[in-house]
């Protein structure tokens, strides 16, 4: 109390009330017992980690750019980005289903349930890494040929991660369900693209060129020593909160729950990045490099979507519990409108010092600028609609989602293939901006026709039909 009487007096006069609320409130989510407060106080953490992963990220791409050169850049962000892709997605949705069963065993004093989850999770990533690795060696000796050449050892290095990348997802996964945010975010958000970087720096030091195969052998270590270490800490952490004991399996019901979720968030990780994909499959490295660049610098304002997202999600599922659908209309207009105009301010002034964050990079990436302002118009689009598939998940019309995000993917792959041939990394960019808006206008009426609420940042909650239905 008396570190927040300080800081309150060192507060301007006029700041004092709303700055001593805040300092009081987060104080107490620092320092309260119970589910509730350790919820808060990870939410806090994560959101806080991700912040700081966005900056090294930002900081770490410009040094690869500046070490390489756009040309070879290009080769190792399109790599490294399909490599990423796939082997989030050779986990199958356990490294989230474990989220969703942990906790209900903890609370039950299921043990043996813990240990067996935990357990097979690990193996079955392994099995799954390896297999996704095996399927694209096949690939590379049958297709090889038709891969440019510039590709093929990159990719062969990129492989190699598979199984170590879908381990690194499951002890995430592992570590958000025990609320240990560090542990969770901390190894892939921060200490991979940190030793990225210096394994690139020591290899330059010793002769390396500075090419991406080097970029993509430097992120090969980095991502052994990442998964290797979690896995250590984990394991350590988790015999020190589990005593060791018998294992109880349960494989089918748990790949029941993880299959959908796997539907839904692996469409949604590739319509996140399904534009680097398609442009560097039809495109050259240097166009990848320039594109990603940008693509990369206005990702700046999506955080904006990600905190409200974060805020929302649990507001959402207490409305709809309590079955007051009048207060889950004013806080859908207001997760709306606290989406849009904030990412509006932030979007402009990145777009406003587009030329100077892109000449970080490099002198030819300012040539990306375009491309920024495109994709900003893309973001506002679904901004407008704030965490309108939030709100869909928590009132349970999961199945739904994947449906419009199936769609919205479909309309970006199919755009980027009409408007690519023709008007290059800028049609990609009108592209996956015209997929953002499909995706907004669906999320928009799905809303409206299965919850009665018209989601707009523009609209009022009185707009919100009197057949409003939560099921």
């Amino acid at each position: 109390m008396a570190v927040i009487e300080t800081a309150e007096k060192l507060l301007p006069v006029g700041l004092r009330p709303i700055g001593g609320r805040t300092l009081r409130m987060l104080a107490a989510m620092l320092t309260e017992g119970g589910e509730k407060a350790a919820a808060r106080r990870m939410a806090l953490t994560a959101f806080s980690i991700r912040i700081l992963s966005a900056a090294l990220a930002f900081i770490s791409q410009i040094v690869l750019a500046r070490l390489m050169g756009e040309y070879e850049y290009g080769i190792f962000v399109f790599v490294w980005v399909l490599i990423v892709v796939f082997g989030d997605l050779s986990c199958l949705g356990f490294h989230t289903a474990i989220v969703r069963f942990l906790p209900q065993y903890k609370a039950a004093g299921a043990f043996d349930e813990i240990r067996g989850l935990t357990g097979t999770a690990r193996i079955f990533a392994m099995l799954s890494g390896t297999v996704m690795l095996a399927a694209g060696m096949i690939g590379l000796h049958f297709f090889g040929d038709r891969i440019e050449t510039y590709y093929l050892v990159p990719i062969f290095l990129g492989l190699l991660a598979m199984p170590m990348i879908a381990l690194g997802d499951i002890l995430e996964g592992t570590s958000r369900a025990n609320h240990w945010p560090v542990m969770a975010l901390s190894p892939v958000y921060i200490v991979r693209p940190i030793l990225i970087i210096a394994f690139m720096l020591i290899a330059i030091a010793m002769g390396a060129e500075h090419t991406a195969v080097t970029a993509m052998q430097a992120a090969l270590a980095a991502t052994f020593v990442t998964a290797l270490g979690q896995y250590g800490a984990t394991l350590y952490r988790l015999r020190r909160h589990y005593d060791e004991g018998p294992r109880k399996i349960d494989f089918l019901a748990w790949l029941s729950v993880a299959f959908p979720i796997f539907l839904i968030e692996g469409v949604s990780f590739l319509l996140t990045n399904s534009d680097v994909i398609v442009v560097g499959i039809f495109l050259e490295p240097h166009d990848v490099a320039i594109y990603f660049a940008a693509a990369k610098t206005m990702a700046l304002v999506h955080f904006i979507n990600f905190s409200v997202k974060a805020a929302s999600g649990p507001r959402f599922s207490s409305i709809i519990a309590e079955g007051d659908h009048a207060q889950l209309a004013a806080a859908a207009a207001d997760a709306a409108r606290w989406t849009f105009w904030p990412a509006l301010g932030v979007g402009l002034a990145v777009l406003a010092a587009g030329h100077l964050l892109l000449s970080l990079f490099g002198g030819a990436f300012t040539s990306g600028y375009l491309v920024m302002a495109i994709l900003l118009a893309g973001i506002l689009a679904k901004s407008l609609v704030g965490p309108a598939e939030t709100l869909l998940m928590m009132a349970g019309k999961q199945n739904l989602c994947v449906a419009l995000y199936a769609g919205a993917l479909a309309a970006n792959v199919g755009l980027n293939l009409a408007l690519i041939p023709d008007y290059g990394i800028e049609g990609t960019a009108v592209a996956t901006a015209s997929a953002m808006a499909v995706e907004a206008i669906l999320l928009h009426v799905a809303v409206r026709r299965t919850l009665g609420i018209a989601l707009f940042a523009f609209a009022s909650p009185s707009a919100a039909t009197p057949e409003m239905r939560v099921r």
